[in-house]
């Protein structure tokens, strides 16, 4: 191949509102059609040729990214009942060993890790994936006497899974087999009946059946069923497991009705009826239901209400709304209540004690830092288990003493190689934006880096997702090259609580651009780093950033990187075949209905908003499978691209043919896929050696 492929235009009009674009790629769409295969395959072929020259250069950075890694290794031990549950991973293999072992008497986690003397074997990943080119495992819960094993794998890359029973005295799988089952699974207190999640046409999860095991599955009850499209259907149960938790969540709503986890034939309760933008979520105390809302409370509270009543008439503030802090759930303990917050755009962990009220916060070594909830399946514990990282520390499991207070490391990621945090420096700096809000940005760097040297933006700004700055030994390919990596905590994410959030979408979803481009501008303008070596990198969602700042402020940038880009965003919401445009219509806006969203959409959709001049070199990456951003989209953005632009910078589509979403799914695949992303990045900053 000589040059780049170019994808014939088909003209196609697409009318709304009184307007009439014309879409010359349209076409792409037809996953069928043979000729669409061809494009991409070719697509792909020049994306080899293209980056051929940084074949050797991948391997060494492969190894590199290995290196690091402990290749043989376990994860820290969770205590669940009689048994320690933990996973391992095998130098040679793609995919994670589960595993258990019996507990002994006040054995503390560490140990347990030490010493894992008759281990038991209940999934092993490897083995479920031969044959298969992908594989993902979905659910994975063991029932409450411990005997048996729910689980359910996909390997299409589509999310659609397949939910199996496994006998962990045997080793056997039961006849009990459901295809068409999403991520949600539970089990009831016999271990007899399983609460699963399944999809519509759309792949919309909107039932949730009742399984009683070894009967017909074709007999199963439909315990719940979602006629609004705007809402989509999950299970749990609460950490006392005394109840089945049914909810049902738009974007900005939310109902959840619990079932007895002893009694799963009973019939559905409904905490409270459902009111347009008031969102909660259910855990249980006793007598109580602890519930978390944003009923009059922008940025959420705690509520209590008595489980025979739970109606919002008695609902009573346990933790009043704060107008500084975001309240992001709750976990309830036998004697304690965890409360997982974010305040001055950094995550926190509160314990109340519930015999008096008393509330204090755990304290984080580092200012700037991530800290969350790990697996905590036991209610009656004063301890909890919590996972504590930042640019620069490796990911701590940390087990801490609710009670005494006491704080004890069960194990830190290892990084090979002589990592040593004292070489690296991590800031948190502010930009302005151009209506004057202050925007946060995080950044890690080698203390020896030379100022103004190259540097990686990375982006996502949508849904409240927050992106928190953890460590990443991959990221030290570039640390250690010379090259800052900062992240943009741009409005449409929830770094600031809801506001933030509620500033960043619908007719305000432009803040999320112009927030990025502040950033680094910002970045340029205090002498980190130069245009000539400023690269950004966003996927999804954050793929439509680097699609809308790409068209604001090409000059700004180096190169981009766009992962699975969700860039054709008005025809897509338009579409409401696809699985998540009706879901969706509360975070983008309604253009359907909307004459006022749709020309707002038009004006920032990247795909919409191609222009004849120059880009920076790009790298754009989709998967076929994916069923959340149609392979089509990255496909018709790079068309229009080669079409449109007016330089000869790199443009490099590569769609991964056998996957969906979240690319490859071994774990030597996902990190030679990181080393080819890595190259294009290091190549466009002329440090590809």
């Amino acid at each position: 191949m000589h040059g780049p492929p170019r994808a014939p235009r088909r003209p196609t009009p697409l009318t709304a509102h009184g307007d009439t674009r014309i879409d010359d790629w349209y076409w792409l769409r037809e996953r069928d059609d043979p000729e669409v295969i061809g494009y991409l395959e070719a697509e792909n072929t020049w994306a080899e040729q293209v980056m051929g020259h940084t074949a050797e250069f991948q391997d060494a950075l492969f190894d590199e990214i290995k290196g690091r890694i402990q290749e043989t290794d376990m994860s820290a031990a969770v205590a669940n009942g009689p048994w320690w549950y933990y996973t391992r991973t095998i130098e040679g293999l793609q995919y994670g060993v589960h595993c258990r072992r019996r507990r002994r008497a006040d054995e503390p986690a560490a140990a347990a890790m030490a010493d894992t003397t008759g281990e038991d074997v209940i999934l092993d990943e490897n083995a479920l994936s031969t044959g298969h080119d992908y594989f993902a495992l979905g659910a994975a819960a063991i029932s409450p006497d411990h005997r048996l094993l729910a689980y359910s794998t996909d390997f299409e890359g589509d999310e659609v899974y397949t939910l199996r029973v496994r006998d962990l005295d045997t080793g056997t799988e039961l006849a009990d087999e459901i295809p068409g089952t999403y991520y949600g699974v539970e089990w009831s207190e016999d271990g007899q009946t399983l609460f699963y999640t399944v999809l519509d046409e759309a792949k919309r999860p909107w039932r949730i059946y009742r399984h009683g095991l070894g009967s017909d599955v074709d007999a199963d009850v439909v315990v719940y069923e979602e006629e609004d499209e705007a809402f989509h259907v999950g299970v749990g149960k609460t950490r006392s497991r005394e109840w089945i938790v049914l909810g049902s969540h738009s974007m900005v709503t939310s109902e959840v009705s619990v079932v007895p986890a002893n009694d799963p034939t009973a019939q559905p309760r409904v905490v409270a009826p459902r009111r347009q933008d008031v969102e909660y979520d259910v855990d249980h105390h006793g007598d109580r239901f602890f519930i978390v809302t944003n009923d009059d409370a922008e940025n959420f509270k705690l509520v209590e209400a008595p489980v025979e009543d739970p109606h919002p008439h008695n609902w009573r503030d346990v933790v009043a709304h704060r107008d500084d802090v975001r309240l992001l759930g709750v976990d309830a303990f036998a004697g304690h209540l965890v409360l997982y917050e974010r305040a001055q755009a950094l995550t926190r962990l509160r314990i109340m004690h519930l015999a008096d009220g008393d509330v204090h916060t755990v304290e984080q070594p580092e200012p700037v830092h991530t800290v969350g909830p790990g697996l905590n399946p036991e209610y009656e514990t004063t301890m909890l288990r919590f996972h504590y990282s930042s640019l620069v520390t490796p990911d701590q499991a940390v087990d801490y003493d609710m009670e005494t207070r006491d704080r004890s490391l069960v194990k830190q990621q290892s990084v090979l190689g002589g990592y040593d945090p004292a070489n690296y420096a991590t800031e948190r700096l502010w930009a302005a934006a151009p209506d004057g809000t202050r925007v946060p940005i995080s950044l890690a760097f080698r203390r020896d880096r030379d100022p103004g040297g190259p540097l990686l933006l990375y982006g996502y700004g949508s849904y409240e997702h927050s992106i928190d700055p953890r460590f990443s030994s991959i990221r030290l390919s570039l640390l250690d090259r010379g090259v800052a990596y900062a992240i943009a905590h741009v409005r449409g994410g929830g770094e600031l609580g809801r506001r933030w959030y509620e500033d960043g979408k619908l007719l305000r979803k432009k803040n999320t651009f112009t927030d990025f481009v502040a950033c680094a501008d910002q970045l340029v303008t205090n002498g980190y780093t130069t245009p000539a070596g400023l690269v950004a990198r966003g996927g999804s969602a954050g793929g439509l950033l680097m699609g809308a700042v790409t068209n604001l402020r090409p000059d700004l940038f180096a190169a981009i990187v766009a992962e699975v880009p969700f860039v054709d965003a008005l025809t897509t919401i338009l579409d409401e075949s696809l699985p998540l445009t009706v879901i969706e219509w509360e975070e983008w806006g309604n253009p359907v209905a909307s004459e006022e969203v749709y020309f707002y959409m038009k004006s920032y959709a990247p795909y919409d908003n191609v222009e004849a001049k120059d880009y920076p070199a790009m790298l754009v990456r989709g998967g076929l499978n994916d069923p959340r951003v149609g392979f089509w989209e990255p496909a018709k953005w790079v068309a229009k691209l080669r079409a449109t632009k007016t330089d000869d910078n790199a443009l490099v589509l590569k769609t991964d043919m056998g996957a969906g979403h979240g690319g490859p799914s071994g774990r030597y695949d996902a990190w030679r896929d990181e080393a080819y992303v890595l190259a294009f990045i290091l190549d466009a900053v002329a440090l590809s050696t």
